[in-house]
C-alpha cells in the first residue's frame, strides 16, 4: 500500500472515530465498572460518581473508537444515570482538564511547559512533537488520526522534566531526540515502557545512588 493512500485510509478512520454520534449506550465492561464504583456512595448520593463515571465513558469511547473523549449525548447519558439535570454533568467535564471534550487521537500528547519542564528544554519536546506528527497547533489531531498534541500545566513530575503525557503513561528527562524515538514506536504500535527515558530509577539522581553507598554495620 502507497504511504499516501495509507494516509488517506488513516484520514478517513479519523473522521469516522473522532464524529459526535448518535447516540451512546454503556457497554458490558464499562456496565461492570459503573457498578464497583458507585457502590462507593449511599443511593441518594450517587452523584457523586460523576468523576468515575465520566472517566469510564472516556475509557469506553477510547476502547470502541481509538478516541479517548466524552461527547454530549455520553454526557446525557451520564445525567440520566445519575439522576440530575445534564448542566450538571457539563460542568463537571468541561472544568477537568482530564476530560476531553473534543476528539483526540489515538495517542495524546500532552505536554508540560511549565517551569521546571520549560527550564529542562520542554520547547524541544513540542518541537519534536510537531515535526514528527505534522500538527502545527496545540489541540490539532494529526492528519492520520494518530495523534493529538496539548500543552499541559505541571503534571506533578518536575525533578524528572521535561514530561510528556501519553494517554495514561508519564515520559520522562526527555530531549527532541528521544521524543522522536518515542513518537516512531507509538506509530508502529508499540508501547515503550513508561518512566524515565534514561534509566533514572524513579527520581533517584541521574546515574543511580551517589550516597549510602557501603551497607551500615551492625
Amino acid at each position: 500500500m502507497s504511504d499516501s493512500k495509507a494516509l488517506q485510509q488513516g484520514h478517513e478512520h479519523a473522521v469516522k472515530a473522532h464524529s459526535e454520534p448518535a447516540s451512546f449506550a454503556f457497554d458490558a465492561e464499562s456496565e461492570q465498572a459503573i457498578a464497583i464504583a458507585l457502590a462507593k456512595y449511599p443511593p441518594e448520593r450517587k452523584a457523586s460518581g460523576t468523576l468515575p463515571v465520566l472517566d469510564i465513558v472516556q475509557r469506553q469511547m477510547a476502547r470502541v473508537t481509538g478516541s479517548a473523549w466524552v461527547p454530549r449525548v455520553a454526557m446525557d447519558v451520564v445525567a440520566a444515570l445519575l439522576e440530575v439535570p445534564p448542566i450538571r454533568i457539563y460542568e463537571v467535564a468541561t472544568f477537568y482538564f482530564m476530560f476531553n471534550t473534543r476528539p483526540v487521537g489515538k495517542y495524546h500528547l500532552q505536554v508540560c511547559t511549565t517551569t521546571p519542564c520549560w527550564l529542562q528544554g520542554s520547547d524541544d519536546v513540542v518541537s519534536a512533537c510537531k515535526k514528527n506528527t505534522g500538527i502545527k497547533h496545540f489541540g490539532e489531531i494529526s492528519a492520520d488520526g494518530l495523534f493529538t498534541l496539548s500543552e499541559v500545566e505541571c503534571l506533578g513530575a518536575c525533578v524528572n522534566a521535561p514530561i510528556l503525557q501519553v494517554n495514561d503513561d508519564f515520559y520522562e528527562d526527555l530531549d527532541g531526540a528521544s521524543t522522536e524515538t518515542l513518537l516512531n514506536a507509538l506509530r508502529r504500535g508499540e508501547t515503550p515502557k513508561a518512566g524515565s527515558v534514561i534509566g533514572r530509577q524513579s527520581s533517584a539522581p541521574e546515574g543511580g545512588p551517589n550516597t549510602l553507598l557501603e551497607p551500615l554495620e551492625q
